[in-house]
């Protein structure tokens, strides 16, 4: 029966103009709501390239920095693949006990979903702000060859740094004697994320991964330095770093332009 439901998922795909399908992933604490967007017709044979799109801290997949990225690649022919992390969005699971690492697992699992797919040829991944840390995490992580490039935009790898010096996104926390619970931006997270947060080796693993990689960072972003997006440049193999001069974390000044800079990144890795 399953092979039958995959079957007729598949041939909707094929035989339909509609480019968008809204599906559950069971990803690390719950089903996670997923948009798989493709050109009007996907070839078997010919493979389609296929970019997994992760959003931020407290975000979805839905922000227009995402939507415009996922529009943009779908013009050039490329796939791609939006999700909401567990507890956030319209996915299952409880903010409070959300944290980086299960937010890889998350991620994990949508790409083997992605691998699974007859027509999915290479694989890219795309990070914003804690999307970021967990893109480039994964990227790292995974065997070699299973991510073709990356794209970090404004990696929030000062977490890890403030989880572990007293300051989380901007607010101080008493890392040394934390409450059960805590508030950060009007939401609720269990201690354990913090606990996680600050043994995370976010740049090293970033700095196993041997692809291109696209760092993208404004230089007035008050919540992620432009040091972070600095150094991962300095720790990637093969990174490029791109700085929106006067734009913020949500790359609200100029958002075409941040999108025209990962979009063609992606175009020339994923289709030379």
């Amino acid at each position: 029966m399953k092979r039958i439901f995959f079957t007729l998922v598949l041939l909707t795909m094929l035989l339909s103009s509609h480019a968008q399908d809204t599906l559950l992933v069971q990803g690390s604490r719950g089903r996670l709501h997923t948009i798989v967007v493709t050109p009007p017709t996907v070839d078997v044979e010919a493979k389609v390239p296929v970019v997994v799109i992760m959003h931020g801290f407290t975000g979805n997949k839905n922000e227009p920095l995402l939507t415009g990225l996922s529009d943009a690649l779908l013009k050039a022919g490329i796939a791609s693949v939006r999700f909401d992390f567990n507890g956030h969005g319209a996915s299952e699971g409880d903010f409070l006990h959300m944290n980086i690492r299960n937010e890889i697992e998350d991620a994990k699992a949508i790409i083997r979903y992605v691998r699974a797919l007859p027509w999915a040829g290479r694989i890219s991944v795309v990070g914003h702000s804690q999307g970021g840390v967990v893109a480039s995490m994964v990227a790292g992580e995974l065997d070699e060859g299973a991510i073709t490039s990356m794209v970090l935009y404004a990696p929030a790898a000062n977490i890890g740094d403030g989880a572990r010096q007293g300051a989380m996104l901007g607010r101080e926390v008493n890392v040394a004697d934390l409450p059960e619970t805590f508030e950060i931006w009007g939401r609720h997270l269990h201690r354990h994320y913090i606990d996680i947060a600050r043994t995370m080796p976010m740049y090293e693993t970033a700095a196993i991964f041997r692809g291109p990689t696209c760092i993208i960072h404004g230089d007035n972003d008050r919540i992620v330095p432009l040091s972070v997006g600095q150094r991962y440049a300095e720790v990637c193999r093969d990174a490029t770093l791109h700085v929106c001069r006067d734009d913020d974390h949500g790359f609200n000044r100029d958002r075409a332009a941040a999108i025209r800079l990962g979009a063609d990144f992606l175009i020339e890795t994923l289709t030379k």
